[in-house]
């Protein structure tokens, strides 16, 4: 038995059908709410799954605000970025990155999830972070279908 391929216009056909999704990070380990994410922007649950097409859906994660860090993360764990000049380290704890900007959490820990290939930066276009729940009005029109990711909360 051959793994099937679809290719030219099958493989475009299969591009097209993108869906929208609803995800709401309250109360959500922020590490399991990105890997769930990132298999919906990848597209891999779905049954025409092909690994070098982007075939994933839209993902829109609301309430980033309110998603949990396990362990000492929240005293422990540093963002850092390097400007390429000398002594250009920065460095941000994340306390302070969540309570000036949760959504960059939630984006950084999205699109660290993703395979570190050339369809990265399209999947990850695909991904809108919001910090509270009035922001999903906008997207009223694309009719977005809320996922329920189990709560881990009772542990």
């Amino acid at each position: 038995m051959r793994t099937y391929v679809p290719k030219g216009r099958e493989a475009e056909e299969l591009m097209a059908g993108k869906n929208w999704f609803v995800v709401d990070a309250n109360g959500q380990v922020l590490g399991r709410l990105a890997t769930r994410v990132a298999r919906l922007l990848i597209g891999k649950d779905k049954p025409t799954f092909t690994p070098h097409l982007d075939c994933g859906d839209h993902v829109i994660v609301i309430n980033a605000e309110r998603v949990r860090l396990t362990g000492n993360k929240i005293d422990q764990k540093v963002y850092r970025r390097h400007s390429g000049y000398p002594g250009g380290l920065k460095e941000i704890p994340i306390r302070a990155l969540m309570q000036r900007r949760p959504d960059e959490v939630v984006r950084e820990a999205v699109v660290g999830m993703l395979p570190k290939n050339k369809l990265r930066a399209r999947r990850a276009r695909k991904l809108r972070v919001y910090v509270g729940s009035e922001s999903l009005a906008r997207h009223a029109g694309q009719k977005p279908q809320p996922i329920a990711l189990p709560s881990r909360e009772g542990r």
